[in-house]
This record gives structure tokens, sequence and C-alpha cells, in this order.
């Protein structure tokens, strides 16, 4: 019989809070999730394509039931941090359950064993399928010992000792609501069609095992999941311990700190569990959605970011896995757009998400391919990513249409620091040779000195009530006004700064790569500013807002963030605050104690942690994750490279030792300077040269001293697709001039001056 209320309420997906993730390796092509001791999200056959919102339980007797999930007195059993294996225990009125999740490395299924202990108790699991990334156009039926869902040629199975079973539509006929309704399971309903599906089945045994399995089609999903059941949940839990054991062999995080040696191997676990097989070398940022139990969203946070992926590479060549970080590098060269950037983020076969343009993404993976090179040779393919790439960032530099967070236009000093390096690497490495080499280097060697012109501010309301001479700001908006511009909140509704109040830990990159030495006076003081204004102290640690009025986080009464909110504490910027610590010789353990102490109830790290009075109904409290990402695969990065600084006394892994070298040897003073409209130039030092340069031919309309000697110069063209004229003030106090672009027809409508010093 046909289920009734279609097409039910709209979807969401389960919370972002997850208690494990997990995945067996192997050959197997799935990834799974805990949250609240239930399943949660399972991903197949790739990182970015979540199958069910969750896999929950209802315990029942004549005249009383419970959902565990909604009970939440449960405990997690594991192995070791360094394992997917875990057992969950939960426990309420007369009953106890125990719940052991154990994928299976050679096929695309999930077994759970399951023991429930309670005189007259019976299991009833609820399924929610969400195929195709979605909880809408679901199938659901039920045959005999299984639960199926189908979507397209996407396929699932739930097979067990079901006495009878039960499909619904969520928030109409679902098991919970006949549950909630009748007290008992009292609907057998066989099918619900092109919809939000659930599925119920009544365990007649209590103890056993289920397996959840997909595949392209039901019959497929069925057999993969017998079969699975055949081996049995013993044999195939030794298959995981033995690759497991095979990938943590060789892999050294013993500490003098229990605590922060079991987050270690649970961060080297998020590491692994993001990576995808189906696509080698992607890796998402959160097999989560935050805030999801709010939302539908497609993407969710399981999107590779370029950013969040080249940070996770870097840890693995801080644990010594240069192959895994060469697999990272070998799918970003896949990825790349033919112009040499990435998308702002995209699905692990490539298709983009959002389409916005960060120069960041552009620099890291170029940073990456020459630390790789530090340790070995690279390929051709790889050459010519990093070719593409520093083509892209000296054409399209240094403003960026988006800064690491992703929300305003403008030129930032973590962006700053990673285009500049990786220029620099890029030409320092042998990646480019000749005359593209030499560009690449002295725009590097100009946007380097210009860091300070840019982002960088003295003698403000902040610096007068702190007692700092200066501060590097989070961001200066692009534009003729720069630092005297005001830059537009996001989250935040008509709401803006002038960029002297946005202070960040942007600038702590240009210390991390070797632009600045951590001493620098200009640094110190933008830390102890960023210390007064952005740490925050809680029961669990010291963690740090983004930057002041930031509005990505719950609203001030614990609502989840919807497009509006306030910005709460990130265990990440507290990685960053730490290796600052520890670039400048002091202990950098105090933070990360507190990344330890800001896990959630698994112990995994969360994207940000509540900052306010405790919500008990909600959640939320001080020091504790909040309903965004979790884990966040960055933060977990950025820990265990802290971690391994701190023990081996290391310096990062995204520090080159020739762009170090560089700068911080006394190098580098730009013997020419870049002239672009986005970013005019004042004054040129005695011995520099001033090369004007734009994305199209151009003529130079040109006096001296005050437009004495008028002429024309046509520009040539530059590596990399650009144009330009190289001009000399020698003898002379000033140079006025104006571009023509002759392909349009059209004059600049600007007058610029540049004088000598």
């Amino acid at each position: 019989m046909e289920a009734f209320g279609k097409p039910g309420i709209p979807p969401t997906w389960a919370s972002s809070d997850k208690d494990r993730v997990g995945t067996a390796l192997g050959t197997s092509r799935l990834w799974f999730t805990l949250g609240h001791g239930i399943l949660n999200e399972v991903f197949w056959p790739s990182v970015g394509r979540p199958q069910i919102r969750d896999l929950g339980f209802l315990v029942a007797k004549e005249g009383f039931w419970r959902e565990v999930k909604r009970v939440a007195r449960y405990r997690l059993l594991e192995e070791d941090p360094a394992s997917p294996l875990v057992e969950v225990v939960h426990e309420g009125e007369g009953y106890r359950l125990h719940l052991a999740f154990v994928p299976d490395p050679r096929r695309d299924a999930l077994l759970i064993g399951f023991r429930l202990e309670g005189e007259g108790f019976r299991l009833y699991p609820l399924l929610a399928p969400h195929l195709g990334g979605s909880g809408w156009g679901n199938t659901a039926w039920v045959e005999e010992g299984a639960l199926l869902a189908q979507k397209g040629e996407e396929a699932l199975a739930l097979v067990g000792p079901f006495a009878r079973g039960s499909a619904g539509y969520v928030g109409f006929s679902d098991g919970w609501q006949d549950f909630a309704k009748h007290g008992a399971m009292t609907w057998t309903f066989s099918r619900a069609e092109d919809g939000n599906v659930a599925l119920m089945g009544e365990v007649r045994e209590a103890k056993g095992t289920l397996a959840l399995a997909f595949a392209p089609t039901p019959e497929g999903a069925k057999t993969l999941a017998k079969s699975a059941l055949a081996e049995g949940l013993e044999a195939v839990r030794a298959r995981v311990q033995a690759l497991w054991r095979e990938a943590l062999e060789g892999l050294d995080l013993e500490g003098p700190d229990p605590e922060l040696q079991a987050l270690a191997r649970r961060s080297f676990l998020v590491l692994k569990a993001h990576q995808d097989r189906t696509y080698p070398g992607a890796l998402v940022a959160s097999l989560s959605v935050p805030w999801g139990n709010t939302r539908d969203d497609p993407g969710g946070y399981h999107l590779v970011w370029t950013r969040d992926a080249v940070e996770a590479a870097f840890a693995h060549l801080a644990l010594g896995q240069e192959e895994e970080a060469r697999t990272a590098l070998a799918y970003l060269a896949a990825t790349q757009a033919e112009d040499g950037h990435w998308r702002q983020n995209f699905f692990p076969d490539g298709r983009p998400y959002w389409e916005g343009i960060q120069l960041d993404e552009a620099a890291l993976p170029v940073l990456l391919a020459a630390a790789l090179k530090e340790r070995g040779p690279v390929g051709e393919a790889t050459r010519a990513m990093v070719r593409r790439a520093a083509g892209f960032l000296a054409r399209e530099g240094p403003v960026s249409p988006q800064d690491r967070w992703e929300e305003n236009p403008g030129l930032s000093p973590f962006t700053l620091a990673a285009t500049v390096a990786a220029l620099s690497a890029a030409s320092l490495y042998g990646f480019l040779e000749g005359e593209e080499a030499e560009y690449a280097l002295s725009l590097a060697d100009c946007w380097n000195a210009r860091v300070e012109e840019w982002t960088y501010v003295e003698g403000t309301a902040l610096d007068l009530a702190h007692g700092t001479r200066g501060h590097y700001v989070r961001l200066a908006p692009p534009g003729p006004l720069g630092l005297r511009g005001r830059v537009e909140v996001r989250n935040r509704l008509g709401v803006s700064l002038e960029p002297a109040a946005l202070v960040g830990l942007e600038f702590l990159a240009l210390v991390r790569l070797g632009l600045r030495p951590p001493d620098d006076p200009r640094v110190l003081d933008s830390l102890r500013l960023a210390d007064a204004l952005l740490r925050v102290e809680t029961p669990t640690g010291v963690f740090y807002h983004r930057y002041p009025e930031d509005g990505y986080g719950e609203h001030e009464d614990g609502r989840p963030f919807d497009g509006t909110g306030k910005g709460r504490a990130w265990p990440l910027l507290t990685g960053e605050r730490g290796m600052a610590a520890f670039l400048l010789g002091e202990d950098p353990l105090p933070y990360l104690r507190s990344m330890a102490g800001g896990t959630g109830r698994g112990g995994l790290i969360p994207e940000q942690v509540w900052d306010a009075e405790p919500i008990p109904e909600r959640g939320l409290f001080p020091g504790k994750p909040t309903g965004s990402a979790q884990p966040l695969l960055w933060a977990h990065a950025e820990y265990l490279k802290l971690y391994l600084a701190w023990r081996e006394g290391k310096a990062p892994p995204e520090r080159l030792g020739r762009v170090a070298a560089r700068y911080l040897g006394g190098g580098g003073r730009p013997r020419v300077r870049h002239f672009r409209r986005e970013v005019p130039l004042e004054a040129l030092a005695s011995g520099e040269r001033l090369l004007v340069e734009a994305r199209r031919p151009f003529v130079l309309h040109l006096g001296f001293d005050g437009w004495k000697g008028v002429r024309d110069v046509e520009s040539e063209p530059l590596p990399f697709g650009l144009h330009g004229a190289l001009l000399d003030l020698e003898g002379h106090e000033t140079l006025e001039f104006t571009l023509y672009y002759p392909e349009e027809g059209r004059w600049e409508g600007r007058d610029y001056q540049v004088r000598r010093r």
C-alpha cells in the first residue's frame, strides 16, 4: 500500500555536530559520519556525494518508546583515535543499545553490529534516504528482509533480520510519526514514491548485524549488503584494522601529552577520511553541512576548496607523507582552469559549485609544488600547472576579487603573502625560465615591498587606545581611496567599517611564509592588537575571531546562521596564533591545548566554538562547537602542523627555503616598480625604474616635470600576456602620463604622476 502525505515536508541534512568520520580504505568508495550517537550522512561513490540524511534507532516495548538520538545518553568507545572503528553505547530507561560501525574495505557497504539489552525491548532502525545529494525525488519501498530506496541511477539497501518494514513520507507517514501518534509501529506501507521519504524496520532479534550498501541499482545494493553480511562483521573488522595499521606504519605522533597525542592521531584519521578514492587527491573541506539540520544545501562543505586541500596536503608533508601530497597536487593540476586559477570550490569530479575567484587559491598550489620540488623532482604536468598559475597571478594581481574568507575584494596581507611567495617560488625553483622567471621575480619583489603601503596603518584610534604604533589591516578595499575607503561587512546588513578597524590575523602569513621576521615591530604591534580585539577566553581555552563585527555564525540567541548572524571564534585561528608564538620562540603548548579543549564529544575540531553565555537548549556551551562545520579539515591540518612544530622544532612546511632566504636575508629589493591602474604608484627611489603595464596593448602619452617634452611610447609585450612600457626618471623630478588603448579607441580618462624620492 502506498504511503500518504506525498511529497513530505522540506528535507534537511543532519546536524554538522559529528562524533566521528571514517572510511575503510581498500577499494571501497564509502565514507560515513556519526553524530549524536547515530549514523549521519554516508557518502558514495565519492566524498562529495551524500546519500542519506541519517540512520537512527528507536527502542520500544509495550507502552514505551524512545529515539536514542533525542535521549542523547551515549558513550563512544574507540580502539584507537586513528582508527575509524568505533562503538556507541546508548543507555536509557531499562535499556542499553550497543552499536558498532564497520565499513567494508571491499564493498560499498557499511556493517552495523547491534545488541539491545532490556526486557521486552525491540529495535527499530529509521533510515532517511537522500540519494543524489537531496531529500527530494527519492522513492522507497520494502521487500522481505530489506529496506530499499532509489533515485535515478543511485540506490541503497538496508538489509538485516527485519520482521516487517514500512516506507513513508517524512512528516506525515514515516515511522517516527507512527510512533509519535500511536506509541508503536502500526503502519506497514510498502512504498513511497518521488518525495522526501523515510524507511523503518522492526528487527526481530536482540543481537545481530545490519548492512547498508549503495550501488547504481537496488539489486546491486542488496547484493553488496548480503555479501558483506555473509563475510561477517568480525572478518570485515579485521580487514579494516589491517588496512589502517598499514596506513599508520611509520607514522610517528608520539608526544609527552596523551590528550594532544590522541588529537594528533585523530587528526590523521580526519585527513585520511576526507580523501577521495574515486577521484584520488580530492580533499573536501568537511564531511558535514554547516547548520545542516536547518537546510537542504546541495554543496555544504563536502566540496574541494583549493586552499583547504593544500593546507591538508602540507599537513601530510609535515607527517612525512610525500606521496599523499603529490597525489593532491596531481588532482589540482587536473582541476585547474585554462587561465591558471581554480574555481572557488568544486565537487570532487571537478564540476564547479561557486564561481568566485581568490588569488590565494591560485597561489597555494604553487607553494605546494615548490615544497615538493625541494624534496624531489616534479613532472611536466606540475611545471605546466605552476606556469599557468603564475601567469594568472601576474595578470590578475595584486587585488583579489575575494579574500580568504570569500567575502570581500581588495588587498589582504594573507593573499599578498601567498601571491608573493608563489611568484618568487615559481622563479626561484625553476618552474619558469628566461623572461618569465625574471618578470615573476621582479613582480614579487615589487609587491612584497608595497605590502605595508597597501595594508599597514599608523596612528589610528585603535593604535592610540592600545599603545601600538600601527597595525596590519585584514583588508584594504580596491579603488583610489584604498586604506581611506570603507569595507562592507558581509553577513551583516548595512554594516561597513574603515579598513583600520578591520583587525585580523591575515598578517601572520607574512611571517609563516618567510617574508617578514617574526620580531618585526609592525608584526608585534599587530599581534598585540589582535590579542586585544580578537582573542576570546573560554573555559576550554583561547580562540580568535576572524575580525570585528563578523556576521558568520549563530545569532545572539543561538539561532542558526541564516545568511546573517554573529561571527564566533575559530580554533584554526588559534593554530595560526600558536604557530606565530612558535616562530617567536615562545611555547605554543597553550594554543595546542586550547584546540584540544574546543573539540566536540568525539574529539573532532569544529569550524567555530561558542563564545557567549551557554544556551543548553540549543546545545551551545562556551568553548565548545557551534552548529558550524565539524570536523573542519583545515583546522585538523593546522593542529597537526603546530603539534609537529612544537614536538620537532621545525618550521612550518609552507615556508620555502629559497623564498625565506631571499626576503629574510636582505635580498628582494625591487629594481623595477610595476605600475598598474588598480595600485597606482606615487614615487620611485633612486636607482629604480618604472614599468607601466596593462592587460592589453596601449600607448603611453607622457611628459616630464610638469608635462614637458610630451611624447608617445607604444607598449611592448610582456610575459603572461601583459603589455608594458619601461621608463627611467633619472634627471627628472616627476613623470606625468596617461594611457590610450588603440584597440578600443579610448583614453584612460585619468592622468597620473610619479615623482622621484
